[in-house]
């Protein structure tokens, strides 16, 4: 773990010495190991809680990301501005964990179908989301494990995971018409960001280049070189979709081990 000369709430470029030291080492299963452990006695500790204190708690974190985004937003513009000169649009809330912001203000504040399509990207966009970014946090390329620009990372995308969980678990029962409420609501939501990766040349949600993603980021070269970037985007909503699944197939695996050790003890 990277324990060089800087403060606590430095910019990435006068961290001098780190050079992604804590990405893929100790740090990043240090980092795991509590958050699981903290996420189980999390949702142990709201056993009793009724869905109008959950709903309490939905709404508390989504308040809580959004003034947490600007607190961070701001602090690194102000290096960038400084530095570079001009604001950083890389930060604009046009990412996958962004929409966090929007579906949990909408579970917790709507009701009706929108209240269901915010719902369902919690608990399938938001938990896959959160998880994969914390199994490999590329903020740990820029920013040491004791550092505000990692903390702000782990502590969003652990609130990701554990903010579906507790959805799954004391709010709303999960049904298979979750996984394409959630890909609606994802859908939604990149029809604003597709033109705007193609026309400034980004790459939020990875829909240009499907950047760092094994095998596919490859798929997405060739595209782009036989001047079939266009493709680019389905083949990322394809992935997004298969992933939604996953997180129903796992639910659905859980609740049937449950059922069947149920039946075991009662004959």
């Amino acid at each position: 773990m990277f324990s060089g000369d800087y403060n606590f709430f430095d910019y990435k470029y006068n961290i001098i010495g780190y050079h992604g030291q804590d990405y893929g080492s100790i740090a990043q299963y240090i980092y795991l190991g509590i958050s699981f452990i903290m996420i189980i006695i999390l949702l142990f500790l709201l056993r009793k809680k009724d869905k109008k204190q959950i709903l309490k708690i939905i709404r508390f974190i989504s308040i809580f990301l959004i003034v947490f985004y600007i607190i961070k937003t701001t602090w690194e513009s102000i290096y960038d501005i400084k530095i570079t000169g001009s604001f950083n649009y890389g930060l604009l809330p046009l990412d996958s964990c962004s929409i966090v912001m929007l579906a949990g203000i909408i579970a917790g504040f709507s009701e009706g179908k929108i209240k269901e399509y915010a719902l369902g990207w919690l608990m399938t966009g938001g938990i896959i989301g959160g998880l994969a970014t914390m199994m490999f946090l590329h903020a740990f390329k820029y920013y040491p494990f004791l550092s505000f620009g990692a903390f702000y990372s782990m502590i969003w995308h652990f609130l990701m995971v554990f903010l579906g969980l507790m959805i799954i678990i004391y709010y709303k029962e999960m049904k298979y018409s979750d996984v394409y409420k959630g890909f609606i609501f994802h859908l939604l939501f990149s029809l604003i960001v597709i033109p705007i990766d193609f026309i400034f040349n980004y790459d939020f949600m990875m829909y240009l280049n499907l950047d760092g993603i094994p095998f596919f980021e490859a798929i997405a070269t060739k595209l782009t070189a036989m001047n079939l970037q266009i493709l680019n985007p389905f083949l990322m909503l394809a992935l997004y979709f298969l992933s939604f699944n996953l997180v129903y197939l796992l639910y659905w695996v859980v609740k049937w081990i449950k059922r069947k050790v149920k039946l075991e003890k009662n004959n």
